[in-house]
């Protein structure tokens, strides 16, 4: 299963990190912008390191499990 993660920074500096599952693909990056600016203009989300202040990152990410039969 893929997610988007996104990154921010808070007052305190520390990285934040909030993951969106099933994505649409292709990842627009100019919605990915537009997404993290309204998040930081509207103080939509908070940490335990206060406000969150800056964009830091976003990423796609996939994680793959595969189970080992051990019978």
């Amino acid at each position: 299963m893929k997610k988007l993660e996104l990154k921010f920074t808070n007052q305190e500096g520390k990285i934040v990190t909030y993951s969106l599952d099933k994505p649409v693909e292709p990842v627009n990056v100019a919605d990915v912008h537009a997404a993290m600016d309204e998040i930081l203009t509207h103080n939509a989300f908070s940490s335990t390191g206060g406000d969150l202040v800056a964009k830091k990152s976003a990423r796609l990410v996939e994680r793959n499990v595969e189970e080992i039969d051990l019978a």
